[in-house]
């Protein structure tokens, strides 16, 4: 396999992942004379911060979801090539990736970042993620498929583990899938399992810290702490999760929840380079930043937005935080820059100008701070709507969204809590297969087989 793009007389910048900050480079790049390659493991651009609802199957995921090839219809200049980066050889200026070698005169490393399950083989192996829509996909089909087994099961004991849910993490996913997942046992367990009883299902919000959105200010922590026990969820803080087995979540302090549905959102960590040492990798295993998101001795390597880690900020001594609009706001700056290089002026450093952060819990439940602002409950959840409807990709994606919102405000009966397992086909089992057990050589050639 292999790129099959024709460089020509321009130059080449490579974009790994088509994220916010990726896919701003890209839209920023139009008319600038370059030739932009994207590739991403996936061939859409996602919304993470909707992908809570596809989980609860209140969303289809192809309303969060967009094609990278309409993105760029109508762009002679950018090409797309869905592909995963393997390694990084930046002496000959070229990547490995698992369609073949890339080269570029520009690399930019906008992969965003994985969950983090701290080094705990049994919490990796057995807990559900959400990052992606996949992944939400996945976690849907398991809450839908234990309440249905719910019903059935043999044993008191069994049924207590399925309809328990355990969700650690108390950060912005970790808030928004307690409060759906508790108007979810509200409003559709008595309408859609009328011989269930709804009472029995029991969902537990864990966080290892002293309060929720530890980001946020403590009024909206204890705001959002309220509208959450008031749900009915079980609030647990300063409880440390160390391992799952037997079907229980076991804690530091002795304690243990059984459960089956074990939903773990507590933390992030950059997306791996294969030949990435540990000395370009800071806390969280991001890559190391300058201010101007260059990789310190890699001529011509940047990395951008959830991936990288930039310590030299004032204001963010640690790091900026994972979050959309840092990612967003480095992609512009990026391109910029890019532009800047080209015409032979000094690039500009990165200054993240923090315009606020939200959360919501339900229904007429949010929190939003900005410019010193902070509000709580139906205004802040109004806000969370706009703000996030205007941020979807696509007109056609905000009017499903929009008349989704409307129509689940009034009435939960919708047709999308359906269990599929997708199967895939055998060609495409066998290429991934080969794929994930070639591997390169210092010759950039693959020594595993022909991918």
């Amino acid at each position: 396999m292999s790129l099959n793009i024709e460089k020509g007389g321009k130059k080449r910048v490579v974009i790994v992942g088509g994220g916010f900050s990726g896919l701003n480079v890209a839209k920023r790049l139009r008319r600038s004379g370059f030739q932009i390659v994207l590739i991403d493991r996936n061939n859409y651009h996602q919304f993470p911060p909707l992908i809570y609802q596809v989980a609860s199957a209140g969303m289809e995921p192809s309303s969060i979801s967009f094609p990278f090839r309409k993105i760029f219809a109508h762009r002679p200049d950018v090409y797309f090539r869905m592909a995963e980066l393997r390694a990084v050889f930046p002496e000959r200026k070229i990547i490995q990736t698992s369609i073949g070698k890339v080269d570029y005169d520009y690399l930019v490393l906008a992969a965003g970042a994985t969950t983090n399950f701290y080094g705990n083989k049994n919490v990796a192996a057995e807990a559900m993620p959400m990052k992606t829509v996949a992944e939400a996909m996945g976690l849907q089909n398991a809450i839908l498929a234990n309440l249905e087994r719910s019903i059935t099961c043999a044993t008191k004991l069994e049924q207590q583990e399925l309809l328990n849910v355990v969700i650690v993490g108390g950060g912005a996913t970790g808030v928004e899938v307690a409060g759906v997942l508790s108007e979810m046992k509200r409003t559709v367990l008595p309408h859609d399992y009328p011989d269930l009883d709804a009472s029995l299902m029991n969902i537990y919000l864990i966080e290892a810290g002293n309060r929720l959105l530890s980001g946020l200010s403590p009024e909206s922590s204890e705001a959002v702490e309220r509208f959450l026990r008031n749900m009915g969820v079980n609030v647990l803080l300063n409880k440390m999760v160390t391992d799952y087995k037997d079907h229980k979540v076991c804690l530091a302090d002795g304690s243990a929840i059984a459960t089956r549905t074990f939903i773990w959102v507590s933390g992030v960590a950059g997306s791996e380079v294969g030949n990435f040492g540990q000395e370009r990798l800071g806390r969280g295993r991001r890559v190391l930043v300058d201010e101007f998101n260059r990789v310190p001795g890699l001529d011509g390597v940047f990395c951008i937005g959830d991936q990288c880690l930039m310590e030299g900020d004032d204001k963010f001594p640690g790091g900026h935080p994972q979050v959309a609009q840092v990612a967003i706001q480095q992609g512009r700056n990026l391109a910029s820059n890019l532009r800047r290089l080209e015409k032979g002026k000094p690039m500009r450093p990165f200054h993240y100008r923090n315009l606020g952060s939200m959360a919501t819990v339900g229904r007429n439940k949010a929190v939003c701070e900005f410019a010193g602002v902070k509000l709580s409950g139906f205004v802040a959840w109004v806000m969370w709507l706009v703000v996030h409807l205007r941020s979807i990709l696509g007109v056609r994606n905000k009017v499903v969204v929009l008349l989704n919102w409307m129509w689940n405000y009034f009435n939960y009966n919708q047709s999308l809590r359906m269990i599929f397992y997708p199967k895939k086909a055998k060609e495409i089992r066998d290429r991934e297969a080969r794929e994930a057990t070639a591997h390169w050589g210092d010759d950039l050639e693959w020594d595993g087989g022909q991918p």
